[in-house]
């Protein structure tokens, strides 16, 4: 995935369309560590700190705009 800083790069939009990508696919990885299919944990521990620093990035981003109005 991209760091944190090519994320900074990216619109609101494309945060969120991401971040939504990855919830999807963690639901998937839940599925298959359930069923005993998953070929690899650490993936699924890849995606999870994926989605956590797109979600921090898009925080910084919605919260930018209040420190300026003040």
């Amino acid at each position: 995935m991209a760091t944190a800083k090519e994320l900074k790069e990216l619109s609101v939009e494309d945060l969120q369309r991401r971040a939504d990508e990855l919830r999807g696919t963690l639901f998937q990885d839940q599925l298959s560590l359930r069923t005993g299919n998953l070929d690899s944990p650490s993936q699924r521990t890849q995606h999870r700190r994926d989605l956590a620093r797109i979600l921090t990035v898009l925080t910084e981003k919605k919260k930018a705009p209040e420190k300026t109005a003040k």
